[in-house]
């Protein structure tokens, strides 16, 4: 089936110009100023935006975590990305200790396949270091997996320098890339202890971000880096959350290393000052919300340039949940929703009040991540022969976030009642037409998508 969409304003990170959009079942066909065709069906999409379907670049759906599992599998999880206008996620699938990594593929596509109201591909987070591992990740490679997760933090996952040296090593070979979390196990662990000792009970969650400062993230971010550098390879930070680790990856940058960097709207919009609430809990994230100069500097830095992606990682609980820490806050799981609402948040508080452009959105939410990780020209951008992901973007639909209306399976929205100016007014997947202004019309088209060989990053 050929439609054509006519009228609207094409955005791309390097620009936008209204142009006529020709689809043909799930490719693009023509990109041009005029397009008549009398095989196509028109959609008038006059006014309107049309980016290029969203990348979600870090997601942790059906995750066991903490003692629990996230509320959230592929079939609630995608059906908040689709609805927001994200048409393809890359989720973590996990190796826990003493698992092969064809184990740990086989186990994530279970949780995936048929579920999946939206496109995605996998990150492999690997937590265990071996010879047999290393011989895996050449198969691994091979089949499409070219990005990878490695933890500094957390008992089951964090691996130690010279597995990360080794790792970073081997995917330089490959042709692979590591996006790595930065925060010092031996810092925190520490300050869990300290606090113990010294009240007798972590039951106030306002003394979280302690434990947590923004000094373990910068140590851990300069520490990789360097790591990095020895190998000379490219790494990507991931969740970056503050000034500090900010600092540390310019440096970097500026002694000519290639570094690649992530924030997310919850470090953007979000301070510590949510750890003082009695809902204090299900805004337990890792890294910790920070304070307002570090919000500034990370606009300043996606103003710049100097951030690459700005993903959701939606890792998603609810508040029952949440309450396994009531009387330890260490036993909380950590993370926050956020799937659904990331492009609108960044459109209204970003582009609507002059902090990014358009195009920069656009970057950041589209071209950049698919770049990165090598899922681009099919993905993220809208030209012949690309994937027919388009999101429709309303700038005038004025909304609330609200849990009564998300789809995901949290039962709270830590942005709740928030006004939006803006809005994926219609989703269109491989050509699809999947959702309209927050409702799921076509749910469980989703397929699993390779990393192209070769792809641009």
């Amino acid at each position: 089936m050929k439609r054509l969409f006519r009228g609207g304003i094409v955005v791309s990170g390097a620009g936008q110009r209204r142009a006529d959009v020709l689809t043909e079942d799930e490719k693009i066909l023509r990109v041009e100023s005029r397009i008549e065709d009398a095989d196509a069906e028109v959609t008038d999409v006059t006014g309107k935006y049309l980016f290029p379907g969203f990348i979600d670049g870090h997601t942790h759906m059906d995750l066991e975590v903490a003692g629990t599992v996230t509320a959230d599998g592929f079939d609630t999880g995608t059906k908040a990305e689709i609805a927001g206008g994200t048409t393809c996620i890359v989720d973590f699938a996990t190796q826990n200790r003493g698992e092969s990594l064809a184990f740990a593929l086989a186990r994530w596509h279970e949780k995936a396949d048929g579920k999946a109201s939206c496109d995605y591909a996998f990150h492999l987070a690997l937590s265990d270091w071996n010879a047999s591992v290393k011989k895996e990740l050449v198969t691994v490679v091979s089949e499409g997996i070219r990005s990878f997760k490695l933890y500094t933090t957390y008992d089951g996952m964090a691996v130690d320098d010279q597995a990360i040296y080794e790792i970073l090593a081997c995917l330089k070979g490959l042709g692979g890339i590591a996006g790595v979390h930065c925060e010092n196990k031996g810092i925190i662990d520490a300050r869990l202890d300290a606090l113990l000792a010294e009240k007798g009970t972590r039951k106030k969650v306002s003394d979280y971000p302690g434990t947590r400062p923004v000094l373990a993230e910068a140590e851990a971010v300069s520490r990789v880096l360097k790591i990095a550098a020895c190998v000379d390879t490219p790494v990507v930070i991931v969740h970056l959350s503050s000034k500090e680790g900010c600092e540390e990856i310019r440096r970097a940058r500026k002694a000519g290393q290639i570094v690649y960097a992530e924030t997310c709207p919850q470090y953007l919009l979000m301070d510590e000052g949510k750890y003082g609430r009695t809902d204090a809990r299900n805004y337990m994230i890792a890294p910790p919300l920070r304070k307002e100069e570090d919000q500034k500097v990370l606009w300043e830095a996606l103003a710049g340039g100097e951030i690459q992606t700005v993903a959701t990682d939606h890792c998603s609980f609810t508040t029952l949940q949440k309450d396994m820490g009531a009387e330890d806050f260490a036993k909380t799981p950590c993370g926050m929703p956020g799937a659904e609402e990331r492009p609108a948040l960044l459109y209204h508080f970003g582009v609507g009040t002059g902090k990014i452009s358009l195009e920069q959105m656009c970057a950041y939410l589209s071209e950049n991540p698919a770049r990165l990780y090598q899922l681009y020209p099919g993905k993220g951008v809208i030209a012949p022969g690309s994937d027919a992901d388009l999101v429709v973007w309303n700038p005038d639909t004025v909304w609330t976030l609200t849990k009564e209306t998300q789809q995901s399976a949290a039962d709270y929205c830590p942005f709740e009642g928030t006004v939006l100016k803006g809005r994926a007014e219609a989703v269109y997947l491989r050509g699809r037409l999947t959702a309209e202004n927050g409702a799921v019309t076509a749910p469980y088209q989703g397929k699993y998508i390779k990393a192209e060989k070769g792809a641009a990053q």
